[in-house]
């Protein structure tokens, strides 16, 4: 069963509730347990009630996003998939794809700022094809733009 009031309830069913409660035909203590709400969201809803009779919502309104990150950390983000690309295109350096881990780790260490790996891996298309494998391989390489030799 549903837990929030909107979803188990229209406005029309809660006005009636509300309206009895006004005219002092049903004690509060009913309808407390009919409407599933504590004492003091019931008095929330009596207030919005008597102030505005006709606009009357129980519907849900988010004060915020959710699941957003802020512009600094989307920045973040893109700076450094920016580092990482260049490591992709050196010809010098074998690294073919990205290491989301390493730039997890890295906003977190330079910038303090904790990121999931989903997060950043949404930024940047990770494969070509759907299902595709990526296979790791030891072959001798410069691996690091910071290595001295192959």
């Amino acid at each position: 069963m549903a837990k929030q009031l909107h979803k188990r309830f229209s406005a029309e069913e809660v006005k009636m509730l509300l309206e009895k409660y006004l005219d002092e035909k049903v004690k509060l203590i009913y309808i407390l347990e009919i409407l599933k709400v504590k004492r003091s969201r019931f008095f929330e809803l009596l207030k919005q009630y008597t102030e505005d009779p006709d606009n009357f919502s129980i519907q849900y309104k988010r004060k915020s996003t959710t699941r957003r990150i802020s512009d600094e950390v989307e920045k973040n983000i893109i700076n450094e998939l920016k580092k990482e690309k260049e490591l992709i295109e050196d010809k010098e350096i074998r690294v073919t794809f990205y290491n989301y881990s390493y730039i997890k780790d890295q906003i977190y260490q330079n910038y303090e700022q904790k990121v999931s790996l989903p997060t950043i891996i949404d930024r940047e298309i990770l494969t070509n094809y759907i299902g595709e494998l990526i296979q790791h391989d030891s072959s001798h390489h410069k691996f690091s733009p910071y290595a001295d030799k192959k």
